[in-house]
């Protein structure tokens, strides 16, 4: 009977020593979670609800054309200017010889106007001439003796004074019609030289949109375009992504924000990558709603039941190019991210500056070229052969 007592008593010491020892557990648990919830956790939010965000810049046609060949793919990495597409250039280099020969046509005519101008003045000087003379005559007859002239030939000499006013008037409205088009200006700046000069450019802009270059640095992406196929102005023919300037949208909850502000260092981890690789990001700016509000069919609270639910609203968070280099992200990998929100100096707000300003090459340059060919053009046409 004494042993069974002894065996309930070991039993008892033995459950009352593991409740002490759980009961340990607990409170040093307890212990080390308050010190790290005092010392780390409440300086930090975090969530995974985050991905990795880019922008995918666009290769469209400018013009209607016929793509002939293609220099790129999906998956291709692509420098900024690197020709990815030609188009048949027939149509535009038509356009382009006829935009010539309208330029020297106008240069042609522009100089047909001021030497008319010239052929006016001097009609103006003889009839002016001529006028003066029939003056003369006719204030010499009418001073005359009377009897020494006849009224036959006063009145001849009256009606020569009338046709050389009417032979000056013709000659100041001529002379006035040609210098109203040219007055003020040279060939090259004359009003319809410029005009044909502009549809010179137009024709130059038009033909340099058959080849289609990378606008930025990055991969192709979505490449709808094939080899014959006709496509119109606009139309998108494949995507280039720059991955070295990606970003992280994280969505946290509304509870999350208040201590959130611009500038705090975020660290990033992914899936694709793990643990191991740590990005360093900062926050550069909160979003202007939360996602509900931007949705397609944002929730109409104000019908029927509702139910209160907490919203998230996305968080922009830039990373470290050198870090992108050294290990790549592609657009929408998940993501973790977690907020340092110690520091409470920055802004809740981003200022109103862009912080980036993303420009993309649209193809060549062609200014230089047509001001050159637009002086070979008026030398050649808006001056008299020597």
């Amino acid at each position: 009977m004494s042993d069974i007592y002894d065996d309930r008593a070991q039993m008892a010491e033995r459950r009352r020593k593991g409740f002490l020892l759980f009961g340990a557990v607990i409170v040093i648990a307890a212990l080390v979670y308050g010190i790290w919830w005092l010392l780390a956790a409440r300086y930090s939010e975090t969530t995974e609800d985050a991905y990795v965000a880019g922008n995918i810049v666009a290769v469209t046609s400018r013009e209607n054309a016929t793509v002939t060949a293609l220099y790129a793919d999906n998956t291709q990495a692509v420098q900024h200017g690197q020709l990815l597409i030609e188009m048949d250039p027939s149509v535009a280099e038509v356009n382009m010889r006829t935009a010539e020969a309208n330029l020297a046509r106008a240069a042609r005519a522009v100089r047909g106007t001021f030497a008319s101008a010239d052929s006016y003045s001097a009609q103006l000087n003889q009839a002016e001439v001529a006028l003066a003379r029939a003056q003369s005559d006719y204030q010499r007859r009418q001073a005359a003796l009377s009897g020494a002239v006849s009224g036959e030939e006063l009145g001849h000499a009256r009606d020569a004074v009338a046709a050389a006013e009417a032979a000056v008037n013709a000659a100041r409205g001529g002379l006035a019609q040609a210098e109203s088009s040219i007055a003020g200006v040279d060939v090259a700046n004359n009003p319809d030289v410029l005009a044909a000069a502009a549809q010179l450019r137009a024709a130059a802009i038009a033909l340099s949109h058959m080849k289609i270059v990378a606008p930025v640095d990055g991969v192709i992406a979505q490449r709808t375009v094939q080899v014959g196929q006709r496509v119109n102005a606009g139309a998108p023919l494949m995507a280039v992504v720059p991955l070295a300037d990606v970003w992280v949208d994280a969505n946290f909850k509304e509870v999350q924000l208040a201590q959130m502000r611009i500038g705090q260092p975020v660290k990033i981890t992914t899936d694709i990558y793990g643990s191991k690789v740590a990005y360093r990001g900062k926050i550069v700016g909160l979003g202007a709603g939360s996602g509900s509000a931007f949705a397609v069919l944002p929730p109409q609270n104000a019908s029927g039941n509702w139910i209160k639910i907490v919203q998230r609203v996305p968080v922009r968070i830039a990373l470290d190019r050198a870090e992108l280099e050294k290990n790549p992200l592609r657009i929408g990998l998940s993501v973790s991210a977690e907020v340092d929100i110690r520091d409470q100096s920055g802004p809740r707000v981003a200022s109103a500056a862009a912080t980036t300003v993303m420009r993309a090459n649209t193809g060549e340059n062609v200014s230089k070229k047509v001001d050159a060919l637009i002086r070979k053009i008026l030398a050649a046409n808006a001056q008299p052969p020597q």
